[in-house]
C-alpha cells in the first residue's frame, strides 16, 4: 500500500505566562480533515505550541510517511530542527547547563517524528492564512475554557481553505498599520471630511459623535484610498491646523 502524506496546522495560546492555555490543530490527510484541541490550567504559550504539534503528530496514522507542519512558532521549528538533537546528547541540558524547558514535550516530540519525513514551515500568525486563523480560534477557545465544535469529516466539506498558505495582504496591512508612522489622521463626521496632524485632534472631533469614521493614513496613496472608500475627493477634505 502506498503511504500517504499529511498536513498539520498548529497553534498555541496562553492567558498569562504562565496562565490558562489551549492548543489547536488541523490534521488533513487524504480525503479527511480532523480538528484537535486541548487545555492546561497553568501553562505557557511555548508549551501550548509544542502540545499542538505533538498531539497532531500522534494523531497521524502509521501509513503516513511525510508530514508538513505549518506553525507560527519559530521556537517550535528551531527546537525540532536545530536544538533537539543537541539536547538529547547533553541529557536535556542547555549550553548554559540548565534544564531544557518543556523537556517532557520535547521528549515526546523526539519519539513521534521517528520514521516520518517532517517538513517545517513557519508562517505568519494573524495574517489571513485560513488554517492558521482556525487553529488560533481553537487554541484561544480552549484557553478561555469555552465550548467549541471540532470538525471531523470529509475534506471536501471542510469550510476552511487549508490550501491557502500565503498571507492575506489586506490583513497584514491592517495588522502592521498600528506600527507605522502616521502620514495623517482622517475623520468623517456628517459627510464632512477633515485631515488632522495628530491623533488627539482627530479623536476630539469624532469622540461622542454617532456614525463618525476615522482612520490613520500611513502614506499619501493610503490617504487617497481611504477617502475613496468614504466617497470623498481630496479637494473636499478640510485641513485642521494645529499650533
Amino acid at each position: 500500500m502506498q503511504k500517504q502524506s499529511a498536513i498539520l496546522f498548529t497553534d498555541g495560546s496562553s492567558r498569562g505566562n504562565p496562565g490558562p492555555g489551549g492548543w489547536g490543530t488541523i490534521l488533513a490527510c487524504g480525503d479527511r480533515v480532523r480538528e484537535l484541541g486541548g487545555r492546561e490550567n497553568k501553562t505557557t504559550n511555548n508549551r501550548m505550541e509544542l502540545m499542538a504539534i505533538v498531539s497532531g503528530l500522534r494523531a497521524v496514522s502509521r501509513d503516513v510517511s511525510a508530514v508538513t507542519i505549518y506553525t507560527d512558532s519559530t521556537y517550535a521549528m528551531k527546537g525540532a530542527t536545530q536544538w533537539m538533537k543537541g539536547w538529547q546528547r547533553t541529557h536535556w541540558q542547555t549550553k548554559a547547563g540548565t534544564p531544557v524547558s518543556n523537556r517532557d514535550i520535547w521528549e515526546q516530540m523526539a519519539e513521534v517524528v521517528v520514521g516520518k519525513k517532517v517538513t517545517w514551515t513557519v508562517i505568519a500568525g494573524h495574517a489571513g492564512i485560513p488554517g492558521n486563523e482556525r487553529v488560533d480560534v481553537i487554541a484561544t477557545a480552549y484557553a478561555d475554557d469555552q465550548a467549541i465544535g471540532l470538525y471531523d469529516g470529509p475534506a471536501n466539506e471542510y469550510s476552511v481553505d487549508i490550501e491557502k498558505i500565503t498571507p492575506d495582504m489586506d490583513t497584514r496591512l491592517k495588522k502592521d498599520r498600528s506600527k507605522q508612522k502616521a502620514y495623517s489622521y482622517l475623520s468623517l463626521v456628517n459627510k464632512a471630511a477633515h485631515r488632522h496632524k495628530t491623533w488627539a485632534s482627530c479623536h476630539e472631533r469624532v469622540s461622542g459623535t454617532k456614525a463618525a469614521k476615522f482612520r490613520k493614513a500611513v502614506s499619501l496613496d493610503d490617504e487617497l484610498a481611504i477617502l475613496k472608500e468614504w466617497g470623498v475627493t481630496s479637494d473636499e477634505v478640510h485641513d485642521v491646523d494645529e499650533e
